[in-house]
């Protein structure tokens, strides 16, 4: 780690950190509380992926379905109105919206072959955006000026990276450059997590192998066709079993990193608070 103790944290004039867990447990919580205090530099992975990588894909899904109203097509043809995606920090929905959900077209469901290019385009830009992040590192500091460095990674990230591999690429290229802390959650979150998805199902980023088997076991299990399938129930049944599957996945990630628990998190309200975590957090090792 690129720093081994509370001391050296401490009084390093350049932090550097990349937070990573299932998402709603606090990561942009963090960044913002970060961003806030005017030296830290926030990079949103989900947000970079939304604008560099997949914000003309984005802009294109939106521009099709307009183009199926006669008054908007008319528009758009003659350039007199423009379409784009309104993407924030903390409004991701155009991605996750363009990402949609499988199953019956009536209930706003894709084709499963289409759902799962959408998969893949993502895949390919969370990875690109991850690897940019020692890029970010620098501009933030050479170009802005801000000393101090906070990657904010998808719920995803486990999902594109082998964690079990020491060499795997990504990781190693995201430990070289910053700390990696993993904000743990327990049962109680989880579960809550799960609530909170049932209320509103939101479309996500899937590993491919573990989407196919979820997809057939569904089919399975009910007997639906995939023009069948009600969009929402199938990811509200493939959501818990999304989140145990990445368990694993993020505890064998922890050793490239620290590990902090979303508890103590929520408690964080300023960069002072997030300081001392982390150190608490190196002195406990």
């Amino acid at each position: 780690m690129i720093y081994e103790t509370p001391d050296a944290w401490e009084k390093a004039t350049h932090k550097r950190v990349v937070l990573f867990g299932m998402s709603g447990l606090g990561k942009t919580h963090i960044s913002n509380a970060l961003r806030q205090s005017g030296e830290w530099f926030h990079y949103s992975i989900d947000y970079r992926i939304g604008t560099r990588y997949m914000g003309e894909v984005i802009a294109d899904n939106a521009k099709a379905h307009a183009m199926k109203v006669p008054f908007l097509r008319d528009l758009l043809r003659s350039d007199s109105i423009y379409i784009g995606s309104n993407i924030t920090f903390n409004n991701l929905a155009p991605l996750s919206t363009y990402l949609g959900k499988p199953g019956d077209p009536d209930k706003g469901g894709l084709p499963f072959d289409l759902y799962c290019l959408r998969q893949a385009q993502h895949r390919g830009a969370e990875m690109a955006a991850l690897l940019e992040t020692e890029r970010f590192i620098d501009r933030a500091q050479s170009l802005y000026g801000y000393p101090h460095f906070v990657c904010d990674s998808g719920g995803s990230i486990c999902e594109v990276v082998d964690p079990w591999d020491d060499e795997d690429p990504i990781l190693n290229a995201l430990s070289d450059v910053a700390l990696m802390v993993w904000i743990k959650g327990s049962e109680d979150h989880t579960a809550e997590l799960v609530r909170r998805f049932d209320r509103a199902p939101k479309p996500m980023y899937y590993q491919p192998e573990f989407l196919l088997k979820c997809w057939e076991d569904y089919r399975d299990e009910t007997g639906q066709a995939e023009d069948d399938i009600d969009p929402d129930t199938f990811i509200r049944w493939t959501y818990a079993k999304a989140l145990a599957h990445r368990q694993p996945r993020y505890e064998a990630m922890a050793r490239f990193g620290l590990t902090v628990t979303a508890d103590q998190v929520a408690e964080v309200r300023s960069e002072d608070d997030f300081t001392a975590m982390i150190s608490r957090a190196l002195a406990a090792r």
